[in-house]
């Protein structure tokens, strides 16, 4: 097992990074013993250097960070620890303390590079929109109307998107926004019951490696 290079304090650079879609939520410090409890609790601690005393993220907001997995880089210097938050894991109230770029210094919920980031933003604007008070919100207007509206937009989109496939002569551009149409609707579908894009990734992770046909045939009858 590669050992950790602590540094002069007895400390190690921690980078937490959301284990779902990847993004980079924050970095802090480990000592041992932060790194002890971590693995015994299952919930990220760290070492304060301006209050010089061990704290569990999330000890004060509720704000936690559910540890599915550490790793150690190759030279022993840095931590991996890959969480399931649940809750914003910046204390300015983002998802992300990286939400600044330079240089213009914009600010957004982070890098929404990665697919799965991209899909994991999405469901929190719908869950903002879900919660907002405002009345102008074409997605808040779905959800008011409830599943009868948010099914026949589903079906809606499928169609489009059906017919963009099938036509040779529809350019990219065109299936390229009638699938984001399709996905956005289907995001407001999972919304409304309530059930977190993060149980699809599972689902697709999960068949990885087993035949499709196999896949089906095991599922449980309806």
């Amino acid at each position: 097992m590669q050992a950790i290079a602590w540094d002069d304090r007895g400390l190690v650079p921690a980078v937490a990074q959301d284990a779902t879609t990847g993004a980079v939520l924050m970095v802090a410090w480990m000592n041992a013993e932060a790194l002890a409890r971590t693995e015994e609790t299952g919930l990220a601690h760290f070492w304060s250097r301006s209050r010089a005393r061990l704290w569990k993220k999330g000890e004060e907001s509720g704000n936690l960070l559910r540890v599915r997995e550490l790793r150690v880089d190759c030279d022993g210097d840095t931590l991996l620890v890959l969480v399931d938050p649940t809750g914003p894991a910046c204390h300015t109230g983002r998802s992300t303390c990286f939400f600044e770029r330079r240089p213009d210094g914009a600010q957004d919920d982070g890098h929404a590079g990665a697919p799965a980031a991209v899909l994991a933003r999405l469901e929190r604007t719908i869950a903002a929109r879900r919660a907002s008070t405002a009345e102008k919100s074409y997605t808040r207007s779905l959800l008011d109307a409830g599943l009868p509206k948010i099914l026949a937009k589903i079906a809606e989109e499928q169609g489009e998107l059906a017919a963009e496939l099938g036509n040779p002569d529809a350019p990219a551009e065109r299936i390229v926004a009638e699938t984001a149409d399709l996905l956005f609707h289907v995001m407001v579908g999972l919304a409304a019951r309530d059930v977190p894009i993060e149980r699809v990734f599972a689902e697709l992770a999960r068949r990885f490696g087993q035949s499709g046909h196999a896949e089906k045939a095991a599922r449980p009858p309806r």
